[in-house]
């Protein structure tokens, strides 16, 4: 079911427009990955080259793994077996790379590939075969893996998706565009509010112009030269830090209290977060690059519908610039697009962990997906579980462990694992929201920004 934004947008468009969308669409689907192949694909595409140096083995209950390492349709790939293999495989996605043109897999963070290795788990990781905001590279080349890891050892029993950020992002749409094919997921500071991420990145940007009376949208080439140092000056908040976040200027307040409620709403530590992640917000939301959504996914974000809170001293609700989402047709389209829905439609059991003062996925992508996925039915499928920290993707072991073994304890056993609410303020608002599943020892420790919460 689409989310409720691309619903109106969709009444907005008028029943006409809708249709002939609907018509041109039927034959608008995107080239499949074999369509942008070449030759046997053991060589990357044109343009990219590949890094991908020999991965030592570890040693696991005394014996060393097997690594394997390759180009398969033009994605480099490692997999790592244990000598114990227990016939089950952990796919994992990687998250965003930019525009750079070197395609290089990962290893499981977190210390999630000793961990999985130990328990017998197999794991493998794709490149994926281009690099950019491609999730529709992300999807079809972990997939491909998938199916060549069957070629290579064996047809795996269960094949688990792990990964971090835009690899979370590939993990909601993989288990809507494969059903049955994946057992469960894992994904960790995930983009699974899809299009409403770069809505976020919008909003800010619009918003800071309107409050400061420095309109810069479409943004100009000095951007971050001229017009942000005039912005941040206007709302007084080029001083603060996260841990002198005080902003005295009613303007400046008024932009982070909006850029809290696009965020997530009010929860803990939230002042540190946005000192933090203000000039960052910035310079995210340049509007040049190429013509793909790929390589310029900002051309998909659209303000049109939205509501800023709060709205004074200025009214930016009246005064902000509006912008209609520059492709439609791809925010629209239902099909594996590059910049993709997704549904709310998971087939596997999900847990996701999600860092409370991230803004560069802030945790509203949580509430997005869960929303979808309560209208779609399937809330019994999701676990969501906010952890106490503001960068992105900052988890510990621990914590990334704990939430992967509760994973296989629920596809194995089917015993549904605990999480935290998600969509109701009052609870996300409340000063101890996200102790449950943080790691204490790390806030103890002085990990990271874990002393920018008080200790649970």
């Amino acid at each position: 079911m689409a989310s409720s934004t691309t619903r109106t947008l969709r009444r907005l468009l008028g029943a006409g427009v809708a249709l002939a969308v609907a018509v041109g669409l039927a034959g608008a689907a995107p080239a499949s990955a074999a369509g942008d192949r070449h030759a046997d694909g053991t060589q990357p595409l044109p343009g990219y080259t590949i890094s991908n140096p020999p991965l030592d083995p570890l040693v696991v209950g005394g014996a060393p793994t097997t690594v394997r390492q390759g180009v398969h349709r033009h994605s480099a790939y490692i997999v790592e077996v244990p000598a114990k293999w227990n016939g089950d495989l952990v796919m994992w996605a990687h998250g965003y790379r930019g525009q750079t043109t070197v395609l290089s897999p990962e290893t499981p963070g977190f210390g999630l590939r000793q961990r999985l290795l130990e328990q017998g788990y197999a794991w493998a990781s794709s490149s994926y075969y281009r690099n950019g905001f491609d999730i529709r590279a992300g999807v079809l080349g972990t997939k491909d893996l998938a199916d060549h890891f069957g070629r290579l050892v064996k047809r795996p029993q269960r094949t688990y998706l792990a990964g971090v950020s835009m690899g979370g992002y590939v993990i909601g749409r993989s288990l809507e565009q494969f059903p049955g094919y994946y057992d469960g997921g894992l994904p960790m500071c995930g983009v699974l509010g899809d299009h409403e991420l770069l809505d976020f990145y919008l909003d800010y940007n619009l918003a800071a112009q309107a409050i400061a009376g420095v309109p810069a949208y479409p943004t100009p080439p000095d951007y971050l030269t001229n017009a942000v140092p005039r912005i941040q000056v206007a709302l007084g908040i080029t001083g603060i830090t996260p841990t002198s976040p005080s902003i005295t200027n009613e303007r400046g307040r008024q932009l982070r209290d909006i850029t809290v409620n696009r965020s997530g709403g009010p929860r803990p530590g939230t002042d540190a977060s946005f000192a933090i992640w203000k000039d960052f917000l910035f310079g995210i939301s340049v509007t040049d690059g190429g013509d793909s959504p790929a390589q310029r996914p900002g051309q998909l974000a659209t303000n049109l519908l939205t509501r800023y809170r709060p709205n004074s001293p200025v009214d930016v609700n009246s005064t902000v610039r509006r912008v209609a989402p520059e492709n439609l047709l791809q925010r629209l389209l239902p099909t594996l697009t590059e910049v993709p829905r997704i549904a709310g439609r998971p087939t596997a059991p999900v847990v996701s962990l999600h860092n409370l003062g991230d803004l560069f996925v802030p945790f509203s992508m949580e509430q997005a997906y869960a929303r979808d996925v309560a209208r779609n039915g399937r809330a019994k499928l999701v676990v969501q579980r906010a952890i106490r920290a503001a960068q992105h993707c900052e988890f510990t072991p621990t914590e990334a462990g704990t939430a992967w073994d509760d994973l296989v304890t629920w596809v194995r056993h089917g015993k549904r694992p605990a999480g935290d609410t998600v969509t109701d303020r009052a609870v996300v608002a409340a000063p101890n929201y996200g102790c449950r599943f943080s790691d204490r020892a790390a806030h103890a420790a002085g990990v990271g920004t874990r002393r920018l919460y008080p200790a649970c």
